[in-house]
């Protein structure tokens, strides 16, 4: 490793290390790490001080990103489709892809753009994986809400994630469709490992996995991520299909060991919110061309007005018999929130030149201003309706995410 990928990588760790002490001794609402992570990476990125460069810390980076859809992945629950719940997300998506498809034709009739689907399935993502850890945090993933934020969460991840993999290909639509099934397929076979192995082998596993010295359940974690991983981009699909398809196996491991999964959980955190993650945001923030916003912030602010159009505006009438108002409006600002794939999506579409670069500048900037706005919409809402009468749902604490993250 050269002097200058040491230097990088250092000027990258002091920034995720600082972040919750930044967010800390800032006063006012408590702001997400991420936004810290995103601008610390401008800050010292090319188009920033020039201190570090993406190119040597791009594998850990792309691990982060892992991380972040495997975490998502292993909190989606597939009970979830067959639930009221998994019904209206899919409903509210439908919906944002009805609008989005409006949307990028009314854009295009002004020539403001020519990347009709990178963005149209831009205007359709919403960020799970970053959500979680924020609302996590503020208790708004309990009891019936939760479900519902969790479902529309993961449709908003997943539908977009195979879209990407049909539709953003130089491949036949059939030829991408049998790579997604084969993925797919994969990660089915990975499930029947447990009955393999045996369940009570299995447990014996997960029991001595425990131990710090021997760290198995974790290292096995790791190694499913990156045996999915490797398996979608040989088969032609975007990684992140097989980091969410990891997490889901992974859910159905820990599930059929019948034994407390709480240390493995812990330590997926530790090593995904403390390390990689973090990579994978300053990183996106070096690449983030600022210039070419100030030179136009409009197409900035158009698509973080789509965004909650298109994306959030559907739960108000999705939700309407199941949800009272206010809970409606926070569902609006959760669903818009969005980021990792829009990253994705732009370096996708400038690898194949139908994106523009100043679109995918506005496009990223406007998911880092949603992770900074929309979420604090939400939670300040949410902490309102505290304060009033409760809603008529039984209110169940969720897992949290270590403070290291959430600050």
């Amino acid at each position: 490793m050269s002097a200058r990928s040491l230097e990088s990588l250092l000027a990258v760790m002091l920034v995720a290390a600082l972040a919750p002490v930044l967010v800390a001794a800032l006063p006012g609402p408590k702001i997400p790490q991420v936004v810290v992570f995103i601008v610390g990476g401008i800050l010292i990125g090319p188009h920033g001080a020039g201190l570090a460069d993406t190119t040597s810390i791009q594998l850990l980076a792309n691990i982060g990103l892992g991380f972040l859809f495997l975490l998502a992945g292993y909190e989606l629950d597939p009970h979830l489709f067959k639930e009221q719940s998994g019904r209206l997300a899919v409903t509210g998506w439908a919906c944002s892809a009805v609008l989005s498809v409006g949307a990028v034709a009314g854009l295009a009739s002004f020539h403001f753009i020519r990347d009709f689907v990178p963005i149209g399935l831009a205007l359709t993502t919403t960020a799970l994986g970053t959500l979680l850890p924020i609302l996590q945090d503020r208790n708004m993933l309990a009891g019936k809400f939760g479900r519902y934020v969790l479902a529309a969460g993961a449709v908003g991840e997943l539908f977009p994630i195979i879209a990407i993999s049909l539709f953003l290909t130089k491949r036949n639509q059939f030829v991408a469709l049998g790579s997604i099934l084969a993925v797919g397929l994969a990660a089915l076979l990975l499930t029947a490992v447990p009955r393999l192995i045996g369940h009570r082998r299995l447990r014996a596993l997960v029991k001595q996995g425990h131990r710090a010295t021997a760290q198995t359940t974790l290292r096995w974690s790791i190694v499913l991520l990156v045996v999915l991983l490797l398996a979608a981009e040989q088969l032609g699909n975007d990684v992140v299909l097989g980091a969410m398809l990891a997490g889901m196996v992974l859910r159905s491991w820990t599930r059929r060991t019948e034994m407390d999964v709480r240390p493995l959980e812990e330590k997926l955190d530790a090593v995904g919110y403390g390390l990689f993650i973090p990579l994978f945001f300053v990183s996106s923030g070096m690449t983030l061309d600022v210039a070419s916003i100030a030179k136009n912030p409009f197409r900035l602010v158009v698509f973080l007005v789509l965004l909650l159009v298109v994306r959030g505006l559907p739960s108000l009438f999705v939700y309407r018999n199941v949800l009272p108002a206010r809970r409606r409006v926070e569902m609006t600002f959760i669903t818009a929130t969005t980021m990792p794939l829009l990253i994705a999506l732009t370096e996708i579409g400038l690898h194949d030149g139908v994106m523009l670069p100043s679109n995918a500048a506005a496009l990223v900037g406007a998911g880092a201003l949603s992770v900074l706005i929309f979420p604090l919409v939400a939670a300040t809402l949410h902490k309102r309706s505290q304060r009033g009468p409760p809603d008529q749902e039984q209110l169940v604490p969720e897992k949290t995410v270590p403070d290291t993250w959430t600050a």
